[in-house]
């Protein structure tokens, strides 16, 4: 949507970025132009989720976002490009989904980050095929430490640190569209890590995520339960156990994505087909 039919024609979308067309603007007039401008770039920067998967290739507009991963003019390519990230998606209709596979394929933005945002967010597209919840969740994103969750998840469904009228926060331009991001707050003892933040669902409501990591144990997830736990990278065998303890108790899903490279792990093993297992020696 331009300027033009959002803000009542004030500003034409051929001429936002035009010196000639302020020029002639009487200065109050710019004030606002600018102001109107500024947020038509927010929201294009913040509008990833909107693009990506579509029926058709299409180019990124906005700016770099995410730390490099995205940028201006990279082709978003269509859906039926991603089969793998499909089998994913529909694969959450079960308590239990994995998304195992080699490095640089997506499995973070495209397959877990992705998937999160349409839970807490409760924006789910037309060709959906997983699991849909009725309304708000809680959900826990773990990396398996609390740098890696900061340097990877939090940038994936965050985006980058920003500052607003002095106060840290961040600037909504990753897989979350910024326009849903609620207050948050911050990690001790860890630099620039946040520790929960709110997420407005489409009800109105307010959906919860917390950023964990689970290189200090399994005790960090006891608690109360959660409607989604997404371990990006392998997680401890007890750890991935007490995060199916804690979503049963409200019906809730687990969440993995990772490259094997532990080996075979009892985690990866347990999401081995029985005629793919390794055979084994008394």
């Amino acid at each position: 949507m331009s300027l033009s039919a959002e803000h009542g024609g004030l500003i034409p979308a051929e001429s936002a970025d035009n010196p000639s067309f302020f020029a002639k603007l009487p200065p109050e007039q710019k004030v606002r132009a600018v102001k109107l401008i500024e947020e038509r770039r927010k929201r294009r920067a913040q509008a990833l989720f909107h693009k990506i998967y579509g029926e058709q290739d299409t180019v990124w507009d906005g700016p770099s976002i995410m730390g490099g991963l995205v940028e201006p003019g990279q082709v978003l390519h269509r859906r039926e490009l991603y089969p793998k990230h499909m089998e994913f998606f529909k694969a959450t209709n079960w308590r239990e989904s994995c998304f195992m596979a080699a490095n640089r394929v997506g499995k973070t933005f495209g397959g877990g980050g992705f998937a999160l945002a349409c839970f807490l967010t409760g924006i789910y597209p037309k060709w959906w095929p997983g699991h849909r919840f009725r309304g708000p969740i809680s959900a826990w994103a773990a990396g398996d430490t609390y740098e890696t969750t900061r340097d990877i998840i939090q940038l994936t469904l965050l985006g980058e640190i920003s500052y607003n009228g002095g106060r840290k926060v961040m600037d909504g331009r990753g897989i979350i569209p910024g326009s849903r991001l609620g207050r948050n707050t911050w990690r001790s003892g860890v630099q620039d890590l946040v520790d929960t933040i709110a997420v407005k669902h489409v009800s109105g409501q307010w959906s919860f995520l917390g950023l964990k990591s689970y290189d200090q144990g399994r005790k960090v997830f006891q608690g109360t339960g959660r409607h989604v736990i997404w371990f990006d990278e392998e997680p401890p065998a007890d750890v991935y156990g007490e995060a199916l303890i804690r979503t049963a108790t409200v019906g809730g899903l687990v969440m993995l994505t990772f490259t094997p490279l532990s080996g075979m792990s009892d985690v990866v093993l347990s999401f081995m087909a029985p005629e793919d297992k390794p055979a084994t020696f008394d």
